[in-house]
């Protein structure tokens, strides 16, 4: 299947080149025979992609407002029993929407009054294109709507009467053009046939042309202008409609004496080019016909086609009697880029002879219309959490010009962090996100595109697309000062506030809803069994009364946490405890469902030399089922089975040589404690040849005890007192923070 997919694709791609290559300048512009093919390949490459589906309906002309076209929803698949969610809105690229759809059941209705011929020119297929766009999540679908025709209206002439001065003894089988009737209506609707009064002397022919069907009364009989000189008939004329309907033109026909040379021109056919800028009143063309008779019989008189459309007389106008063509009306390339006029030559004898020539008039395409930007955007607001990568808003191109004029390049031009993503569709581009959002750095984003058209010179438009940053649960409470070393005096009295916390969040709302509790320990001689805090505003009161002689320290910790969802904790500390020595990491207590699944510790190991070296290692602890945890580890160890088998031999070289090493360090590093002086008094000392590796470090000396305190916030004059957990590390987290507490 999927190869018969790419076969049909190939083969549909490669005659659509060949019809492109073979087709001329004047059809490419106007999307030629070619666009049939493009809608069913558009069909056959995109059917199995939802946010690309096309569908095509059909609803006649003249139909009710509110009748339903199609059930937009149901053919893309939608449960339409579950709409209440998803937005529907259609862009018709139109001053006036001719289509809606329902909100409720998804149904594709008609909300104005539909004339195909004032929607579409010409006899040939009116198809409207809509964009549909769906919310929640956001797509855009393509509905084409074919408008048929109805019968709705009745052929005319552009007069009503017409005269036609005929010499006698004219030779039978002269035609004369008749009137071309117009009918807007197309296929069966339009014009199908003519017919004459019954007479003697002239019969009704019918040419077909690209105009239509053409009219000539034809001569079967000479005319004598002594028996009779002027006859009259009726031409009717009649569409193809159920009934049909017709129009009328009366023929008078003047019998005049010979007049044998017509005006001739230099040319059947002559072409020329014009800007589609030039100025009205500005001569293109001067015709000349030459007529062989003299006097009246050789004075010539120009005139247009009457079969042009009434566009022509608007545009250009034609000098009876110098034949200059000038410029009447304003010429657009966009609305047109091809002119044909008929210009008739006819003398002043009697009866009149006349000639006949076509003049092509080609318009040169200028930039003259700058690019359009429509933003199709169904909200403003994008979470920060969005993934690079997420559709923000759809926007569309449109340039009138044609060629490079009509070539559009858009792009944005602020420094933000979103891009422009072209769709599988011809200017039809997605705005999506770059890199990651944080509302906290910055909460709006004012995204200035540009789009500038291939022209020379150039022409640019500029549109503004607002989008406000929504929030999201992404930081963790913080206390600006950790740990927190508060005094006491003994004796104090039972339930008075002995302190205040208070911690800050970056998010907003719920998200920075901060409440407070005290961690306990759970065993006996627990002290903060007599403490209590106030869950909104941290202030913390003593329960019972401290006797100095019995308790000279204690700590806890203060725990804040936010009301999003889900709320942000700090990293409990007292879950892990590390041995100073041999780097070992073990649980201090069992853990509760209450516990955070995951959690991150920052171990930090340093040497005895004169110049101290550190590194830091991140260790990341994540809570699991004990079946889990065991098919983890069964599948780590397959897949490092053979890896540890590959360098087992090295790591005994490499094992052997960091023996050996650590033993010589060993011995000089006795060597140098020896050589030192044994009398340390009750100070820090600030390291020395610090790496950066950590916000700040410090080393502390206490007798023969070493100890060092690591953390982002640390002040050059913290320390530590032996037995305060000197070999647990209190580890900082950047969205989450607990407070430790001393209390002296």
């Amino acid at each position: 299947m999927i190869a018969m997919y790419f076969l049909c694709t190939k083969r549909l791609l490669c005659e659509y080149i060949c019809c492109w290559i073979t087709m001329d300048a004047s059809t490419k512009t106007k999307g030629g025979s070619c666009s049939s093919f493009v809608f069913y390949f558009s069909l056959l490459l995109f059917s199995g992609r939802d946010a690309s589906a096309q569908i095509r309906y059909s609803v006649p002309e003249e139909v009710k407002e509110g009748s339903v076209v199609g059930n937009v929803a149901k053919d893309l698949g939608l449960d339409i029993t579950s709409l209440t969610d998803r937005l529907f809105r259609v862009v018709s690229g139109r001053k006036e929407a001719i289509f809606d759809v329902n909100q409720n059941n998804g149904a594709l209705h008609v909300s104005n009054h539909i004339d195909r011929e004032e929607l579409c020119e010409g006899s040939g297929a009116c198809l409207i294109e809509l964009k549909i766009l769906v919310e929640n999540p956001l797509e855009m679908h393509y509905v084409t709507v074919e408008i048929t025709d109805v019968n709705d209206n009745s052929p005319s002439f552009p007069e009503k009467q017409q005269t036609i001065e005929i010499g006698e003894l004219t030779l039978p089988g002269k035609r004369f053009q008749l009137h071309a009737a117009q009918d807007p209506d197309a296929g069966i609707n339009s014009i199908r046939t003519y017919t004459l009064t019954p007479n003697d002397y002239f019969e009704i022919n019918i040419r077909q042309s690209d105009a239509g069907l053409i009219p000539f009364l034809v001569l079967k009989k000479s005319l004598d202008r002594e028996q009779k000189t002027k006859h009259t008939f009726v031409v009717t004329v009649l569409d193809g409609g159920k009934p049909p309907k017709s129009g009328r033109l009366n023929i008078s026909i003047i019998v005049l004496d010979i007049n044998d040379n017509r005006p001739i021109f230099s040319k059947e056919m002559y072409e020329l080019s014009i800007k589609e800028n030039i100025q009205v009143g500005t001569s293109v063309f001067k015709m000349d016909a030459k007529d062989l008779d003299e006097g009246r019989n050789g004075e010539v008189e120009y005139s247009l086609g009457k079969t042009l459309s009434r566009r022509v007389y608007d545009i250009f106008e034609l000098n009876k009697l110098t034949g200059e063509i000038t410029v009447k009306g304003l010429v657009d390339y966009e609305e047109k880029d091809v002119y044909e006029l008929d210009v008739e030559a006819s003398d002043k004898g009697t009866p009149p002879l006349t000639g006949e020539c076509r003049v092509i008039i080609k318009i040169i395409d200028i930039n003259d219309n700058p690019p359009e930007i429509e933003i199709t955007s169904l909200s403003n607001k994008v979470s920060e959490d969005s993934k690079p990568g997420t559709v923000i808003s759809l926007i569309s191109l449109v340039d009138k010009d044609s060629g490079l004029n009509g070539k559009v390049i858009p792009s944005i031009i602020n420094e933000v962090p979103f891009e422009l993503k072209p769709s599988y569709k011809e200017n039809i581009y997605s705005v999506v996100t770059k890199s990651v959002l944080d509302r906290e750095s910055l909460t709006h984003y004012e995204i200035k595109i540009k789009t500038t058209d291939c022209g020379d010179p150039p022409l640019s438009t500029f549109k503004s697309l607002s989008i406000e940053i929504s929030d999201v649960n992404d930081n963790k409470p913080e206390f600006p000062q950790n740990p927190l070393h508060v005094y006491l005096k003994e004796n104090n009295v039972a339930g008075t506030s002995i302190l205040f916390v208070s911690a800050t969040d970056n998010d907003l709302n719920e998200n920075a809803a901060i409440s407070y509790h005290i961690l306990r320990e759970g065993s006996k001689n627990d002290v903060t069994a007599y403490l209590n805090i106030n869950s909104e505003n941290g202030q913390i009161t003593a329960l019972k009364s401290f006797d100095f002689e019995t308790l000279k320290t204690f700590q806890f910790q203060v725990v804040a946490t936010d009301s999003g969802a889900p709320s942000l904790e700090v990293t409990d500390h007292s879950l892990f405890g590390l041995d100073r020595y041999t780097g070992q990491i073990r649980t201090l207590r069992s853990f509760t469902e209450t516990d955070e699944a995951e959690h991150k510790l920052l171990i930090l190991v340093k040497d005895n030399g004169n110049v101290s070296l550190s590194a830091t290692a991140t260790v990341i602890v994540k809570l699991v089922e004990p079946k889990e945890a065991f098919a983890a580890s069964d599948v780590k160890s397959e897949a490092k089975g053979d890896e540890e088998n590959n360098v087992t031999f090295y790591l005994i070289i490499t094992l052997g040589s960091v023996s050996v090493l650590f033993l010589i360090s060993i011995i000089v590093l006795i060597a140098m404690q020896c050589s030192k002086s044994t009398d340390y008094t009750s100070k820090y000392l600030q390291e020395a040849n610090y790496d950066g590796t950590l916000c700040h470090s410090i080393q502390y000396r206490s007798g023969d005890k070493r100890y060092m305190l690591v953390g982002p916030r640390m002040s050059i004059g913290s320390t530590i007192v032996p037995g305060s957990h000197a070999n647990t590390l209190v580890l900082p987290d950047r969205r989450k923070t607990s407070a430790e507490v001393r209390v002296l």
